[in-house]
């Protein structure tokens, strides 16, 4: 009989768990550098987003981050509470709800970039250190890899 180590059903030999687990543990990992500026995660994540691509509609932001819109437009209602966004309709197309940072919103960008840094140190990698800044690129990459695999599946 195969010991735990090699059963297939065994729980810590899942990829998924693993990933499950891993994610959960970066996310509680976030929660002290965004709590102190008023976002959680997911708004963390918008802000991203609109970093990238500010005035774009609410459908392909929730394209962008794999949210649907009941997940999505309560975040951006808490955000633009707090003045960070504005959403409002697209004068061309009414259907059509486009959201931008205010300045506010573009504000966070200066201390929003330190967090990349902190969270590296907060998974054990020197963010000075170019071998780890590429284990780090690296398995981005292959979750990014294996998110577009899995994709191409549905």
């Amino acid at each position: 009989m195969a010991g735990p180590a090699h059963d297939p059903l065994g729980l810590d030999q899942q990829l998924c768990f693993a990933l499950y687990s891993a994610s959960r543990a970066l996310i509680r990992a976030y929660t002290p550098l965004l709590e102190p500026l008023g976002l959680t995660y997911p708004q963390y994540l918008v802000m991203l987003a609109l970093f990238e691509d500010d005035r774009c509609t609410v459908r392909e932001l929730g394209d962008r981050l794999g949210l649907d819109s009941g997940t999505l437009t309560p975040l951006l209602k808490r955000l633009e509470a707090a003045g960070q966004v504005r959403r409002q309709r697209d004068p061309s197309d009414e259907r059509l709800v486009r959201v931008a940072l205010t300045a506010k919103g573009r504000g966070l960008r200066a201390v929003l970039a330190e967090v990349p840094r902190a969270m590296a140190c907060r998974v054990g990698a020197d963010p000075d250190a170019p071998r780890d800044r590429e284990a780090l690129a690296s398995l981005r990459d292959t979750l990014h890899g294996l998110t577009r695999s899995l994709a191409e599946t549905e």
